[in-house]
């Protein structure tokens, strides 16, 4: 590109890590940094509140609305996949819940060929993002941006979910984010002041004033450019046409697992016949852009309660009045909270190191149809059981060249057979908890799956047909040295230069819970590694620096 480069740092996708990695690397002063979001500001209103989520799940203003091809293993059905078309990402639409997952999965990581992603190794990254509400400690930070706080208002069914399963035997674990995963207790989000904290409220907003920072919404990058096999820039469309913007330094993609693997391939970086297919000329063939999709797949029991135990008329029409009043003149009450209140983890066999069920109860009926959230006014609670480490594979690939068309993706949920029994006994634990007191007092009937299915065979046939995505994929741009990778352990793409990914497209393996956390994690990770490598003098061409230009949000 003979364009004189206006920033170092052009960053692709203001979601997750796109805000995290624009905050950290715009703090020295000596960056040029753009941000470049393919969605809105993030100015619904639903977004900063935390109950707001059943609005957002399927508002196509803030989200892809995504469904995914015909799943093999789920009797053929097309699964909505939500993810977050705004500043923000999928931070600004998700559920809240902060976890990290297993330290085994990170050793896994590093394992695989990724030292420094061990346990030990990200830690600190987790830390320094944290403002942990009990303060600071050996698993915990305080004194960063992100909020992590508890369940503030308990209801007695959520208590007494947890209660049951002690009573059976499961450990009572205050912290999943502390010494231990395994066990069951109260859940931690990421609110604040009754506020959702998405990574733009909380990493971005607070440094939009710096003059060395730009962030351009509403402009969807259709391709990464190129001097040889250097990347230079970027080309995007915009309400004002098409155009293109430098890079001195890097380009940075972080639109997460679906948009950054279609944004290489539009690229040249992919598969080179699945490239040729639709008339693109390759640039780099890496077969593994794309593929490794895994995402956790969960399945949910819907039992009747008393009226007392459910939310479920608190919830529906004028009812919810009082709460709505609540929320807005103390920043408190049923609105300030996520859809669940307790989790467990448990293993689904004693042979396992550590957990690979991840088991929520939430004191309503969560019904899903048709990619729309639904309410009733039957009383009912609902528990889901989710296995967190899948053995199942799945894929992104493209529709078309058409930057502006879904890609394609896959799951194949359930396909590898491994993946059926952790489920299956993951709903026989549901069942026995529900039934044991005091929660069994509570319980009026057993609404799905239903008094008659009970055999293994009868488990299975209910898995393929009401299993759902639990909305986290990861995996496409996975991070390793071996064939089949797409990213070295410091994110740069294999074979080519001045060209990084940074979101959860990278993790080799899926973590063991919500990856919204860890998707932070590896964003301040990658700002530690690209600042470092900076000051250490690593090659860099571009034209000489420019004066920095004031901070400007473009919508």
């Amino acid at each position: 590109m003979r364009m004189r480069p206006e920033y170092d740092y052009v960053i692709v996708g203001a979601g997750t890590a796109g805000c995290v990695l624009a905050s950290r690397l715009s703090a020295d002063r000596g960056n040029r940094v753009l941000l470049i979001e393919a969605g809105p500001r993030d100015t619904n209103p639903w977004i900063d509140i935390p109950a707001g989520v059943s609005r957002l799940f399927s508002d196509t203003s803030v989200n892809w609305a995504y469904d995914s091809e015909s799943e093999p293993g789920l009797n053929g059905r097309k699964l909505y996949w939500p993810r977050g078309k705004v500043l923000g990402g999928t931070s600004a639409i998700n559920g809240h819940v902060y976890m990290r997952g297993n330290p085994g999965d990170y050793d896994a990581w590093r394992d695989a060929g990724n030292p420094g992603w061990g346990w030990t190794d990200v830690l600190p990254y987790f830390r320094r993002s944290e403002r942990f509400y009990r303060g600071e400690g050996p698993f915990h930070g305080a004194r960063g941006e992100l909020p992590v706080t508890g369940v503030e208002e308990p209801h007695p069914t959520s208590e007494d979910f947890v209660r049951s399963a002690v009573a059976l035997g499961h450990a009572r674990n205050d912290d999943f984010n502390g010494p231990t995963q395994e066990g069951v207790g109260y859940l931690q989000y990421m609110i604040g002041d009754g506020r959702r904290a998405s990574t733009a409220r909380v990493f971005l907003r607070p440094v939009l004033g710096r003059s060395n920072l730009s962030v351009e919404t509403g402009a969807l990058v259709e391709q990464v450019l190129f001097d040889g096999r250097a990347a230079r820039g970027v080309r995007l469309r915009d309400a004002q046409g098409t155009r293109e913007i430098a890079a001195a330094k890097e380009v940075i993609l972080c639109g997460g697992t679906i948009n950054t693997p279609q944004l290489l391939m539009l690229s040249g970086i992919g598969e080179a016949d699945h490239l040729r297919t639709f008339g693109i000329d390759v640039l780099a063939d890496l077969p593994g852009v794309g593929r490794n999709l895994q995402d956790h797949i969960y399945v949910h029991s819907l039992t009747a309660v008393d009226d007392a135990s459910s939310l479920n008329r608190r919830i529906r029409g004028w009812r919810i009045a009082p709460e709505v009043l609540r929320y807005f003149f103390q920043h408190k009450g049923l609105l300030t909270s996520a859809a669940a209140q307790v989790g467990l983890f448990a293993k689904s066999s004693q042979r396992l190191e550590y957990p690979d069920l991840q088991i929520q109860m939430r004191p309503f009926s969560m019904l899903i149809r048709d990619g729309r959230y639904t309410s009733e006014a039957t009383p009912a609670i609902t528990a889901s059981c989710t296995l967190v480490r899948p053995s199942s594979r799945g894929q992104v690939r493209l529709r078309s060249a058409r930057p502006s068309d879904a890609p394609s993706m896959v799951a194949n949920y359930l396909t590898n057979p491994r993946d059926i029994p952790p489920l299956v006994e993951g709903l026989r634990i549901v069942r026995e908890i529900l039934r044991t007191p005091p929660f069994s007092h509570r319980v009026r009937g057993d609404r799905l799956p239903g008094p008659t299915v009970n055999s293994d065979s009868e488990m299975v046939a209910y898995l393929r047909q009401y299993a759902q995505s639990m909305y986290h994929p990861v995996g496409t741009c996975r991070m390793g040295p071996s064939e089949g990778c797409v990213v070295d352990p410091a994110l740069r793409v294999h074979g080519l230069e001045r060209l990084r990914v940074v979101d959860a497209s990278v993790m080799p393996l899926i973590p063991s819970g919500n990856t919204n956390a860890p998707t932070i994690m590896v964003a301040e990770k990658a700002a530690e590694m690209i600042l470092l490598g900076a000051r250490a003098g690593a090659p860099s061409a571009g034209a000489p620096r420019r004066a920095s230009t004031p901070t400007e949000l473009v919508t």
